[in-house]
């Protein structure tokens, strides 16, 4: 498709809106009810094609990492969107009299939405939901490696939306390229730090607003007052769930040598324990990332690194590559330069838990941090001393699911947040409005009469009583 079909697509789109620039409560909830009726009904289609996509993915790990947080939104908004919509007074200074100020939220346009191929489901719908909330009109582009899921997601819409409501396009680079550079009233990209720039720049042809939900290397500290064995579940749980294919994984572990080897026995227990099916732990989701993991390790043990299998090996599996540690990794490793994205844990040890604050500030600033001890003062300058977009203390990846909690990046992380209120502010503007009144209603005292030209004494002690 051309760029030129495009603009002509966002012309029919921005011509529906204009139509209906500010729709109603009404009509937004039913937007949003239309969106949960759609995956309701559609759950065990969408497993399947979600599974056909990764090869192994279990349908209760789709359901609980893609649907569930999908239901979480629209309820969510459902119970607070009326509140949000309600102008919200501010204070006016003395010299304006009786004027009366506030705040109100307005729709932008048309929001076109980027989204990547882990979560294929939950990562296109979501941010549709804060914008349908939001009053505006969606234009969706789902990501190419994840080609089924992303077909069968279109047609859906397409049954339950008019494509001036909610459209999609889907193709590969050239048609990324193309709708990257359309000037949207908002662009929301979610993936890699890589293409983030390129959307970046496409978008600031047209100075097109931007949010980036973008990756990096988030890690897990766990101080020395953590109870090894439950850090080793939660790393196990949030590093293995979709195969390490989430932007929120913990991405390495810093921890304390004389603590690491218990560390270690404790991660393969929890892993035998949470992954012993191997239809459980889903595959990557294509040749090409596969292909990547076996680099990563390759490169890590050609610089020295110890490789420690996480699972035994089970026989009869079609599974190409099992969940693995990694002990005594150099720093200039691959494995610890790039956002792994994949079921490898790197595990650095340090002489002592305080150099964890300058390992992590001497890096980009990641997506999250998971912290794991009892010692709060500890937590406390970890807390005070970092940054992140967020932070889950004694688990993981739980943050994200707090609907209340903005869910974003810092720096090399992304920019802009979503989930909840912060979702419908990132898709919204916020309309400053001053109505000017004189003083008890009286015409004397209003707005700028007492400030107009020709200046005089009058306007000089304006000046000085404003001081």
């Amino acid at each position: 498709m051309s760029i030129n079909r495009f603009t002509l697509q966002l012309d029919e789109i921005k011509a529906a809106y204009a139509a209906e620039p500010n729709p109603s409560l009404e009509v937004r909830l039913e937007r949003i009810g239309r969106i949960e009726k759609m995956i309701e009904l559609n759950e065990d289609k969408i497993c399947k094609v979600l599974e056909a996509d990764f090869g192994i993915r279990n349908p209760i790990e789709s359901r609980l990492a893609e649907f569930q947080m999908i239901y979480q939104a629209c309820k969510y908004t459902r119970k607070h969107l009326k509140e949000w919509l309600k102008p919200q007074l501010v204070e006016t200074p003395g010299f304006l009299g009786s004027s009366h100020a506030w705040t109100q939220m307005e729709s932008m346009g048309v929001v076109g939405i980027m989204s990547p191929w882990n979560y294929p489901v939950q990562l296109a719908i979501i941010p549709a939901i804060a914008a349908f909330a939001a009053g505006n009109r969606v234009w969706l582009k789902p990501s190419e490696r994840s080609s089924r899921t992303s077909g069968f997601l279109a047609s859906l819409i397409q049954e339950y939306f008019h494509p001036t409501e909610f459209c999609v396009s889907t193709g590969g680079v050239e048609v990324a390229e193309c709708f990257a550079a359309l000037p949207f009233d908002h662009l929301f990209f979610t993936g890699s730090e890589d293409i983030g720039k390129k959307v970046m720049r496409a978008a600031a042809d047209h100075l097109t607003p931007i949010t980036l939900e973008l990756g990096g290397k988030s890690p897990a500290i766990i101080d020395s007052s953590a109870k090894l064995k439950d850090a080793a579940a939660s790393i196990v749980y949030g590093k293995l769930i979709n195969g390490g294919q989430t932007c929120i994984a913990p991405d390495y572990v810093l921890i304390k040598e004389s603590d690491t080897k218990s560390f270690i026995a404790e991660l393969q227990k929890a892993a035998k324990q949470q992954f012993s099916n191997p239809l459980e732990l889903t595959s990557a989701i294509d040749e090409l990332q596969l292909a990547r993991w076996h680099h990563l390790v390759r490169d890590a043990q050609d610089r020295g690194a110890t490789v420690i299998p996480l699972l035994d090996q089970i026989e009869h599996t079609s599974e190409k590559f099992m969940p693995v540690a990694l002990e005594n990794v150099s720093a200039d490793t691959l494995i610890l330069q790039e956002e792994i994205f994949g079921p490898i844990l790197p595990i650095v040890s340090l002489k002592d838990m305080s150099e964890a604050i300058e390992y992590v500030n001497c890096r980009p600033k990641p997506l999250a941090i998971y912290w794991f001890g009892k010692d709060k003062k500890a937590l406390q300058k970890v807390l005070d001393n970092t940054r992140s977009g967020g932070v889950t203390i004694n688990d993981t990846l739980l943050h994200a699911s707090v609907e209340d909690l903005p869910f974003g990046g810092v720096g090399a992380s992304g920019m802009g947040a979503y989930h909840g209120k912060a979702g419908f502010e990132t898709f919204s503007h916020r309309k400053s409005v001053l109505e000017v009144r004189g003083l008890f209603g009286l015409n004397i005292l209003r707005g700028t009469k007492l400030a107009r030209p020709p200046y005089g004494k009058g306007v000089e002690r304006l000046l000085r009583w404003l001081r």
